[in-house]
């Protein structure tokens, strides 16, 4: 079939998740679809993949996809006529130490919550279920019913087809060699095949599915991609006499996967330390990477002892082929930020067949409304760093990510490799003091603060890890007394010009014609009225405003709002390394502050919800009175040459009044407890903004903005759901999100975050709760429980915080 030289969309990489694109959109009546494959359909990642088809994901969202998937390919072949081998044979994952068994409890719940069907089974409930299986340290197992296998190369092959039966041109052996820019976008794409042909294709989209080349066309197509390929090992033994369909069985703590296959048994390992592999060839298809016994040689050895009949079969097979994956093992879909017609649908870390059918619908629905369809942010592109592009982090963190799919997903866990990327002003003198490091979008922030003579270092667990009284102290000092930590990582945007106000009034749903020095609370709308960015817009001149991010969406604010500029005359330019930022939080906090500035920190001049500059040490700096913990303080931001300065004057003055300094761990129990919400977890782009119970912040009184018309419908329809906070009655147990919520028996959701409320002394969650029709007196009216790892506790609820709920502390 001829390429024609123009098309709605061309579609980047023939894999399994290219297909699914191609599909998806033809399915939603896109004309002018092209898909292009520089070599053949299937051939980089796709054909050599194990097809184990999995429901459970992380969050109820990728579930959802992943369960999307397995219903699509279940019906693919009575579409298409091309088999695609699933079947549903069940899955079961064992654990052999006590913290797997607590996760893998905690992972059953979950999945109840999302709807998945469910069993936690005894060891000898996985011995009758898989027989050929040694449990002699075998603890427990959950068990997925519904789960199954597949066929990779024929599932692609077949969501090919679909979308070809739908007017797809798919052109095999022909590579994309360049593209024509203008500005933001992407007008046309360069080609030629293996015949010599070439051409060019004028286009409205581009979508990069180019799995492991995702990084280098991401480039050329003037996008950041970070992806890695790494070597990925399984073995395929011989026929096994009297083997029958079995379940998918995991093993994590052996970092082992098993699937029968046609009378045989394959063999896979996300082995700890992974190798990152490197370039890729011009000519790799259907290629194999050398072989590494050695590499392989413990995990095969733990396997011969775990299914006793593998020691007994012949190897068939001995496969070594590259798999790409990301710095946080999550996919990259959506729109690429740097570009406006750009889109993505890369690395997909071993998870590319359970994932594709899901990611191409919602990428298809994404661009066909120009809306996320729903909560995307585990995987929208945009919350890659534009650094952690850089070829040398990605190599020495893809070293850890393979393996990290079956290590102990322990709360609070941080990444080991590739760190110290990012500083604040204040790093070392944080570490001087005593503070343990964890990392996010690549800032090294203290979490916690060790005792001397204590490791620093996390020990996790399940349970309360060592950090846990650390963090009580810290929480307490902030709550009794005055506690100091760094922010500098959060975003920091600067909008300005002569219609900066009008932007902002336009993107925004507060109201930003308010004095220079005032601070608004506020969220970024979209036309559902669901929460886009949840920050602080601080004006500090009449045509100059501060937009304060958290740090991981600091990209993904700033891409927003400079895709609403249209005619408005403003410049948004990211200021975020060159302040530093110590917020000073505590009853004592105004104490502090006024012994070492001049300036008048009272309510009459510095209210609650306002800035001003002032002379601090023999530094200048400027204050902003806002609090994301629940208590009286000031966030001080200063230049970047004066920050260390200012710390050294405030530290040492706070030490005499027995303050401390303080970590993140902190700020979250803190804010839970005063029931303040957290952007992408109790606040996402699917939340209605008077659902999450922010409708203070919404300003309909002034003229259209975005979402407007979404606040206004639903005042008048009434709310769907409600957001409560949840403290559980019994003080021991931990929350930390995603656990089931139970109303009056039945599972009705989940929580959307959960950490431990040091004053109000038991765990403390948030969740959105199903309230269609009912009174807030109705919905605090039911009986409300948790469950945890199978175990249901007992949660009081409330709409108002359970901590100072008229916030008298912050306004004193």
């Amino acid at each position: 079939m001829a390429i024609p030289t123009q098309a709605r969309v061309v579609i980047i990489g023939g894999g399994v998740v290219g297909c699914s694109v191609a599909y998806h959109l033809t399915k939603a009546g896109w004309q002018d679809v092209v898909l292009l494959e520089r070599k053949q359909l299937t051939s980089g990642t796709t054909w050599h993949a194990a097809g184990l088809i999995a429901q459970l994901r992380a969050t109820a969202n990728m579930t959802k996809l992943a369960k999307y998937s397995q219903e699509l390919y279940g019906s693919l072949e009575e579409e298409t006529g091309v088999a695609t081998g699933f079947k549903r044979c069940g899955s079961i994952t064992v654990a052999l130490t006590e913290h797997r068994k607590q996760e893998i409890f905690r992972q059953a719940s979950m999945a109840r919550a999302f709807g998945v069907e469910v069993e936690e089974i005894s060891p000898a409930e996985v011995k009758a279920k898989y027989e050929h299986l040694n449990i002699e340290d075998v603890q427990a197992g959950v068990y997925l019913p519904l789960d199954g296998q597949g066929d990779p190369a024929n599932i692609a092959l077949a969501l090919a087809k679909g979308a070809r039966q739908r007017g797809a041109v798919v052109a095999e052996r022909t590579n994309v060699t360049g593209v024509t820019r203008d500005g933001r976008r992407i007008t046309g794409l360069s080609w030629q095949n293996e015949q010599g042909e070439a051409g060019e294709i004028a286009c409205e989209h581009v979508v990069n599915c180019a799995g492991m080349w995702g990084h280098q066309v991401g480039r050329m197509l003037n996008t950041n991609v970070p992806l890695q390929a790494c070597e990925h090992f399984y073995i395929v033994t011989e026929a096994i006499a009297g083997l029958t369909q079995m379940p998918v069985l995991r093993v994590p703590d052996e970092c082992a996967y098993y699937k029968e296959d046609a009378g045989k048994m394959l063999l896979g390992a996300f082995e700890p330390v992974s190798k990152p592999w490197g370039p890729i060839p011009d000519s790799f298809e259907f290629d194999q990477l050398p072989e590494d016994f050695d590499h392989f040689e413990p995990i095969l050895e733990a396997a011969c002892n775990r299914l006793p009949m593998l020691a007994e079969a012949g190897i068939h097979t001995f496969f070594n082929g590259p798999e790409s994956f990301t710095p946080d093992d999550a996919y990259h879909l959506g729109l690429a930020p740097e570009m406006d017609n750009v889109w993505v649908a890369a690395g997909f870390n071993s998870v590319g067949i359970q994932s594709a059918g899901g990611a191409g619908m919602a990428l298809a629905a994404w661009m066909e409304s120009g809306e996320k369809p729903f909560d995307l942010g585990d995987v929208d592109i945009s919350r890659m760093q534009p650094f952690q592009g850089n070829k040398h982090y990605l190599w020495e963190r893809s070293r850890e990510t393979l393996g990290l799919l079956y290590a102990d997903h322990f709360p609070y866990r941080q990444k080991a490799t590739a760190r110290g990327v990012r500083r604040t002003p204040f790093h070392q003198q944080l570490l001087d003091n005593g503070a343990v490091m964890g990392e996010l979008a690549g800032w090294e922030r203290a979490n916690w603060f060790a005792d001397a003579g204590q490791k620093r270092a996390y020990e996790y667990s399940w349970g309360r890890q060592n950090w846990f009284e650390n963090s009580a102290r810290e929480h307490r000092a902030v709550r009794e007394n005055v506690g100091i930590y760094d922010m500098s990582s959060f975003g920091k945007i600067r909008v300005e010009g002569p219609d900066a106000t009008a932007f902002l009034n336009h993107i925004g749903g507060g109201q930003y014609d308010v004095a220079p020095g005032k601070i608004v609370y506020t969220q970024f709308l979209n036309e559902r009225a669901g929460i886009e960015a949840d920050v602080t817009v601080t004006r500090l001149t009449e045509t100059a405003y501060l937009v304060v991010t958290p740090a991981a969406t600091r990209l993904a604010d700033q891409t927003w709002m400079q895709r609403h500029v249209g005619d408005f005359r403003v410049v948004i330019t990211d200021v975020t390394p060159g302040e530093g930022v110590l917020a000073v939080m505590g009853p004592k906090a105004r104490d502090l502050l006024q012994k070492l500035s001049p300036a008048d920190f009272s309510n009459a001049v510095n209210p609650f919800g306002t800035a001003q500059e002032i002379e601090i040490g023999m530094g200048l700096a400027r204050v902003h009175r806002v609090t994301y913990v629940g208590e009286l303080g000031w966030e001080v931001y200063v230049s970047a040459d004066m920050a260390c300065h200012v710390f050294e004057t405030l530290w040492e003055e706070a030490r005499g009044m027995g303050a401390s300094l303080c970590g993140m761990h902190m700020m979250d129990s803190c804010r839970i407890e005063k029931a303040f919400r957290h952007f992408g977890h109790d606040i996402t782009c699917e939340d209605h903004v008077l659902e999450a119970g922010l409708g203070f912040a919404v300003k309909t009184d002034k003229p259209a903005f975005i979402g407007r018309d979404a606040v206004l419908r639903k005042k008048e329809e009434g709310l769907k759901n409600r957001l409560l906070q949840f403290k559980l009655t019994d003080p021991e147990p931990l929350l930390f999100h995603n656990e089931a919520l139970i109303r009056d028996g039945e599972f009705v959701g989940y929580l959307s975050s959960g950490n431990y409320g040091h004053s109000l002394g038991a765990a403390i969650g948030m969740g959105y709760v199903p309230c269609a029709g009912e009174t807030a007196a109705e919905v605090l009216a039911s009986r409300y429980e948790i469950e945890i790892a199978g175990v249901r506790v007992a949660a009081e609820a409330s709409l108002r915080p359970m901590y100072d709920p008229k916030s008298e502390r912050v306004k004193v």
